[in-house]
């Protein structure tokens, strides 16, 4: 698919979008899944929790059996099921060589904050204490509401004394419900597949409370977390939350580096438009754990 090609079909999108049902945006969701699918023959597994499904894709060459991704999908809290977070992982670990697992997590409306968020972390433990990874040989990646989970998921082990992870990967992070960030102006025009209406109506679905630090982890505390690796398309309506993100965690003591692609658009990567965002990302992975 080339970037024009893309940018086209989401801007087809964009417009049914901007005042959806949840139904709608659900079925948004799922297109949004099956553009950016690539045909992958890794299998996977499901693990069957009692409010949820956590996939397990087990490449057909394993390069770390000791090691292990967890994907976090986005949808703004109201959409992403299964299948769409499938594609995605499919492809990470496809990239790495590593067994990656992806929790679909309660949705809202009918499960507000922090629902989401304790789903995760019962994947996040099952997979540490049950299956016996060493956290420091995990790395979460999150892509838009997923990109804000993976601190959110930080902030609830910190809270329970659990382990951290080795390394967070985070998307076009969500992380200010708020939306108080300039580049929601900014590029509210040239962002083809966001818009503040449909995020206004994702926040108001998720939460009552915006600055709800396990909703916008933007609010909470960043420190004594893992190096963060942020990835930004430079044209999406979302890019203040990654900047913030960003420079609150360097403030914080928190290590990270924020990569930006300018002409690109809200969480790129998972179109596969540039082989500089795969290396960016599979050249953290690499190295966190050499």
């Amino acid at each position: 698919m080339t970037t024009e090609s893309a940018r086209k079909k989401l801007e087809k999108l964009k417009p049914m979008l901007n005042s959806c049902s949840i139904k709608t945006a659900r079925v948004g969701q799922d297109m949004l899944g099956v553009i950016s699918s690539v045909g992958k023959k890794e299998s996977c597994e499901k693990l069957e929790f009692p409010n949820f499904t956590c996939g397990v894709i087990t490449p057909e060459t394993v390069k770390d059996k000791n090691s292990a991704l967890i994907y976090i999908h986005g949808g703004g809290y109201v959409a992403g099921g299964f299948g769409y977070a499938k594609a995605y992982a499919m492809y990470l670990s496809e990239k790495t060589g590593l067994k990656t697992f992806f929790p679909a997590y309660r949705l809202a409306p009918e499960n507000k904050c922090p629902d989401a968020v304790k789903d995760c972390v019962k994947a996040y433990k099952y997979i540490v204490e049950s299956l016996e990874y060493d956290p420091k040989r995990i790395i979460l990646i999150g892509e838009s509401a997923g990109g804000g989970l993976i601190y959110s998921l930080c902030a609830a082990l910190k809270k329970l004394s659990l382990p951290l992870p080795l390394g967070l990967i985070a998307i076009s992070p969500w992380t200010d419900l708020t939306m108080s960030g300039q580049s929601y102006k900014e590029n509210a025009e040239i962002d083809p597949s966001m818009s503040m209406e449909r995020l206004k109506f994702f926040a108001e679905n998720y939460t009552v409370d915006p600055k709800d630090p396990l909703a916008s982890p933007l609010f909470g505390d960043l420190s004594e977390l893992p190096p963060s690796l942020i990835v930004s398309g430079g044209d999406e309506i979302m890019l203040s939350d990654a900047v913030s993100l960003h420079e609150k965690l360097i403030k914080v003591g928190s290590p990270s580096r924020h990569h930006i692609e300018k002409g690109l658009w809200h969480a790129y990567p998972l179109y596969h438009l540039t082989d500089v965002s795969d290396a960016v990302i599979t050249d953290f992975i690499k190295e966190l754990l050499q």
